[in-house]
Order: structure tokens, then C-alpha cells, then sequence
């Protein structure tokens, strides 16, 4: 099979360097103006490190508010680590960029959603005709390119 590009995968790592800049600036500067954030990830991501009584109740995944109160935020190249409160109890969390399912800035109506491969291809589509059983063997994405077709009339 001829190579190609996987414009997908490389926008997946491009806007997940973008949360991880953001993320840095506001380590380093905070957070300015009204300016906060919404991030979902997965809860069952084998990076994220959460307290159990917090995995129990979002087995899933969970949203976590960066507003008015968080600490101890460090970034680095595989995610950041974080304190925030949850109802006066501080926890610490690491969440890997690759767990992110979110990030969403109300403020300025700034939101991204990452989709895995799974959760699109496996419900929407079945090979109609067997012509890409090769592709069975290569390894999933991590991201797709959105379909248009979904709002064509």
C-alpha cells in the first residue's frame, strides 16, 4: 500500500500541544481575565491518577473545572498534574493529554472534542463489500478528520 499522510494522527498531537501551551502559560502567568476551563478525560485512561473514591464515582470519565481555586500545576510533555478542590477536600490529579476528551474555554466560546477511532467507526460504518480487510492490521487512530456528509442534505 502506498504511503500516505495521516492528517488525522497530526492534527490529534497538533491541538494537543495547543491545550499543553495554554496549560504552561497559565502555570507559569495564570489565569487571565475571565478566562477557565472545562476539560473532560478518561477516568480509565492507565496514566491519569486519581484519588479511588473519585475513580468510583466517574468511572467513565469526569469534568473538572480550572477557575477560581487550583494548585500545583505542572505540565510536561505527557500531561499535567494538578490540585483542585472538591467540596474543601484538595486532591491532586494527573491527567495525560492523550486521556483529554474535552477542553472547552467558555469565556471565549473556544471548545475542542477529541473522538476516538472506536467510538466513531465501530457504530457508524461496517465494510460494505470486504475490499478493506488489509486495514484490519494496521493500528487504530487516535483522531479523525470530521465528515462532512453527516450535515449534507
Amino acid at each position: 500500500m502506498a504511503r500516505q499522510i495521516d492528517y488525522g494522527n497530526l492534527m490529534h498531537r497538533a491541538l494537543r500541544s495547543l491545550i499543553q501551551e495554554v496549560l504552561q502559560d497559565v502555570a507559569d502567568h495564570g489565569l487571565p481575565g475571565a478566562h477557565h476551563f472545562f476539560i473532560t478525560f478518561d477516568t480509565q485512561h492507565p496514566d491519569a491518577k486519581l484519588a479511588d473514591w473519585l475513580r468510583d464515582r466517574y468511572p467513565q470519565e469526569m469534568t473538572v473545572v480550572m477557575q477560581h481555586w487550583f494548585d500545583n500545576l505542572v505540565v510536561d510533555d505527557e500531561g499535567f498534574a494538578i490540585t483542585l478542590n472538591f467540596g474543601d477536600m484538595p486532591e491532586p490529579l494527573y491527567i495525560p493529554f492523550d486521556a483529554v476528551r474535552t477542553f472547552v474555554d467558555p469565556s471565549v466560546e473556544f471548545g475542542l472534542r477529541f473522538e476516538t477511532q472506536e467510538s466513531d467507526d465501530d457504530d457508524d460504518e461496517e465494510d460494505e463489500d470486504g475490499d478493506e480487510a488489509e486495514d484490519d492490521d494496521a493500528p487504530r487512530q487516535d483522531a479523525e478528520v470530521v465528515r462532512l456528509d453527516t450535515w449534507r442534505k
